[in-house]
């Protein structure tokens, strides 16, 4: 699982039946120190995050489960949780700040 920030919507009006009433999310991973940290993805929506939220995104085979635990779902990423707080240590990654 990772961290990412809600950055923007994607419409689709034509998509596979198995998709077709998922909310699709442009997301944007964060590092340790919660700055952007890869490639823009884009990730079904779960739980109806909002832009500019805190996400947790599960990738993979797992979010290809997220919605049906019986049949595959063709999606790479999904928005499965919305941070409602976060605390970390200082020192992140082994380096003090």
């Amino acid at each position: 699982m990772l961290l990412a920030r809600v950055i923007g919507n994607v419409w689709s009006t034509k998509k596979k039946d198995e998709i077709s009433a998922l909310r699709l999310l442009f997301i944007q991973p964060l590092g340790k120190s919660l700055k952007p940290d890869g490639n823009v993805l884009v990730a079904a929506d779960e739980v109806g995050a909002g832009f500019g939220e805190l996400v947790i995104v599960t990738q993979g085979s797992p979010a290809m489960q997220a919605f049906n635990k019986d049949k595959l779902v063709p999606v790479d990423a999904v928005v499965v949780g919305i941070v409602d707080n976060l605390e970390m240590d200082d020192d992140v990654g082994g380096k003090k700040k």
